[in-house]
């Protein structure tokens, strides 16, 4: 659509598809209600974009988060008021936590009723504003377009987040002109990309002169589309590099630098180089709990930490850092390494970083994801191998939360950024399933896998129906164990074994409901089926397959690091209890 202005009024519902379209939007999930109908009404005259009716106005927020995490777009939901909009807020605080960049347009009452305990009225503003970069009420037609350009705008710029624009029914039908601005300039909202260069070269001499170099990349990297230059960096310092769980991809895992994933459960070699480096410099990350554990033990190792991201607020927040640069990442990194050129990379003395890769050698030869296998039972970490070699490693893997997701974490190696899909900050159970579907929109063609627990799966179980009116096709892949298992982890762990409402004894046959659905199920209870289930369901490229493994109930992540406790102080497996 070109950028025109209308010819005539036109009323708020349109104003809000025309801006859309200007936005080159391609997909909206959302969910219909007496607020926002004028606007449906305006969805279905036009033809610029496809409407994804969801089962459930959280599955609209998060596979619209989705979406946005597979394909470096803005992702678009739509709710009504009232519980509408409090449907969406897991999705709204889902997204706010892993910084990712969203427009959310809800349905407000009438402006004359607001406040006034209105049906299906509540203070959106006031319930949204903690978990949204920022949200706005529309209180006049004439401002409509101005802030929908706004709200793409704060979300795809900075630190990216989610942003919620609140219209009331009456703005919805009101007329006026209709312009969308080119350019928008927002005096209090100035984001810095730049890193200063001054800093940048501190950093650089710090890193040469390093004996015990240490990358810690995260989900910032890539967010800013900066796994490129972090692969550069990472062959041009020849130093180990750790990606967190949100930053997955963002370097090469098949790279014999790369030592893990870091953290909780996090690998022995990753967690050692981070405690025991010399130099650190973490990109696009934000040393939280489940990364650094104890912030008091991981300071009881002197180290230099250099510090990229695009949030001043991120830096020294957690841990104090020595050279602060503010920025975004990609742009950073570009700087990083022409300095790098310029300054030439090689080192007066090799001899400390050949010392300090035999270390993180032996470290990683104590095989800390090495597990018993068994011919009699299926263990979960199976099933995500196989699952890795049955897609050649090229799939897009959406997860819920709980062990599976680690098992996928920990066992389904990423050489490509926006391929693993998670709720990292917020630990959302119930995304996978709309993860999947609005992976699958943004990506048609591509492999999507959804690794969940039959917990998590029941949360947003519904979303089966939208995939079937859509035609949506991932593979279900559920490590059903019968339990909440990271919940039964901690309860033996930390209490003495009381699984106190963890035990799940009344699940559905998984494979019917899929079949009332509309999709495939299949069971799976023997370790030899495996390959050959996930072969046969791969196989099935235009239908949705359930497959319900039926895994090891006692099964733990490991390793693991318990809550209050340092990076140092994991537990490799049971015999550590």
């Amino acid at each position: 659509m070109n950028n025109e202005a209308s010819s005539v009024p036109i009323t708020g519902a349109e104003i809000v598809v025309r801006c859309l379209a200007e936005e080159g939007v391609k997909h909206v999930f959302g969910y219909p209600g007496g607020a926002v109908l004028y606007i449906y009404d305006a969805i279905f005259q036009q033809d610029k974009f496809q409407h994804v009716l969801v089962r459930h106005e959280q599955a609209a927020v998060h596979a619209a988060d989705a979406y946005s995490r597979s394909s470096n777009t803005v992702g678009v939901a739509i709710v009504t008021s009232g519980p509408g909009v409090t449907n969406a807020v897991t999705g709204l605080s889902t997204a706010y936590m892993d910084s990712i960049p969203m427009v959310v347009i809800s349905g407000q009452v009438p402006s004359h009723a607001i406040g006034q305990d209105a049906f299906q009225e509540c203070d959106t503003v006031g319930i949204t504003r903690p978990v949204v970069k920022h949200n706005f009420l529309v209180k006049d037609v004439k401002e409509l377009a101005n802030t929908i350009k706004k709200a793409f705008y704060i979300a795809r710029t900075g630190r990216p987040g989610p942003v919620l624009v609140d219209i009331p029914k009456d703005i919805s039908m009101h007329k006026c002109m209709f312009e969308y601005p080119r350019e928008i300039e927002m005096r209090s909202y100035k984001p810095v990309d730049k890193g200063h260069a001054g800093q940048i070269r501190k950093a650089v001499q710090l890193l040469q002169t390093a004996e015990r170099p240490m990358i810690y990349a995260g989900g910032g990297v890539i967010l800013a589309n900066a796994s490129n230059e972090l692969n550069r960096l990472v062959d041009k310092l020849g130093a180990p590099v750790t990606n967190t769980l949100m930053g997955l991809g963002g370097s090469r895992s098949s790279s014999a630098q790369f030592v893990g994933m870091p953290g909780m459960h996090g690998t022995y070699e990753a967690n050692m180089a981070m405690q025991h480096c010399d130099v650190l410099i973490a990109i696009g990350a934000r040393f939280d709990d489940r990364v650094i554990g104890n912030p008091k033990h991981f300071a009881s190792h002197p180290r230099k930490i250099i510090h990229i991201d695009i949030d001043p607020s991120s830096i020294s927040k957690r841990v104090k850092v020595d050279i602060p640069i503010v920025g975004n990442v990609k742009e950073v990194l570009t700087e990083f390494l022409a300095q790098l050129d310029a300054a030439g990379t090689s080192r007066a003395n090799p001899a400390p970083l050949a010392a300090w890769w035999k270390q993180i050698e032996e470290w990683r030869s104590r095989d800390c994801l090495k597990y018993e296998d068994s011919s009699l039972v299926i263990k979960p970490q199976s099933v995500i191998e196989k699952l890795w070699q049955v897609t050649n490693g090229d799939a897009f893997i959406t997860s819920d939360v709980g062990q599976h997701q680690m098992w996928a974490a920990q066992y389904y190696p990423f050489d490509k950024p926006r391929r693993w899909i998670n709720s990292g900050g917020l630990g959302t159970m119930g995304v996978g399933l709309p993860y999947a579907m609005g992976v699958q929109m943004a990506n048609p063609d591509a492999t999507v896998a959804c690794v969940t627990g039959e917990g998590s799966i029941q949360m947003c179980i519904q979303e089966l129906a939208t995939c079937k009116q859509y035609h949506l096709t991932p593979k279900i892949i559920l490590l059903n164990n019968r339990f909440l298992g990271m919940v039964r982890q901690w309860q033996q762990i930390d209490y003495g074994s009381r699984y106190s409402e963890s035990y799940m004894d009344s699940l559905p046959d998984f494979e019917k409901l899929a079949e009332a659905y509309g999709h495939v199920g299949m069971r799976i209870e023997k370790p030899s089926d495996v390959e050959g289930s996930l072969k046969e369901a791969f196989g099935m490229k235009d239908r949705l397959v359930f497959m319900n493994f039926i895994t090891d109930q006692s099964e733990n992540v490991w390793p693991m690091v318990k809550a209050g406790k340092g990076l140092s102080e994991m537990l490799l497996g049971s015999e550590d209890l």
